[in-house]
């Protein structure tokens, strides 16, 4: 078999722009009012399409994303979570801290009672990683 030789010093300086998390546009996200107040009821927002990017390597990282949330008095408006998710697309982010702050900027805006959001990440390298955060209003812990 041919040997094959490959000079991998090419690639030591490459480094993709990336944006801070000042690109995020937590402004746009909007709430609906719930109209069933006092009853329990979970939704389950998912996503297959959330991508930001390393901070070390400016690669893109991808996740499957699910938003659980049971509201209190307020709904997260579709398209303004739209918006904000994808504006992550060029944020150097690691893949735990952008879910942690996926769940405060959501609890920010709805002030649910309860919200969880499962995180999985596309594997790179042969490791895959799977974040899950929660939140539940103190009140409502029962």
């Amino acid at each position: 078999m041919a040997r094959v030789e490959h000079d991998h010093s090419k690639y030591n300086n490459i480094r993709f722009d990336t944006q801070d998390e000042s690109a995020i546009m937590v402004d746009i996200l909007e709430t609906i009012p719930y109209e069933y107040v006092g009853k329990r009821t979970e939704i389950m927002m998912p996503t297959s399409e959330f991508t930001s990017v390393c901070p070390w390597s400016g690669l893109p990282d991808f996740a499957e994303l699910k938003i659980y949330l049971i509201p209190n008095e307020k709904l997260i408006e579709m398209k303004s979570l739209k918006y904000y998710l994808t504006s992550y697309r060029n944020v150097g982010i690691y893949q735990e801290h952008a879910t942690n702050r996926i769940l405060n900027d959501l609890v920010a805006c709805c002030d649910p009672l309860y919200m969880r959001i499962e995180a999985n990440w596309n594997a790179r390298g042969g490791l895959g990683t799977q974040v899950v955060v929660e939140y539940k209003k103190e009140e409502a812990q029962n």
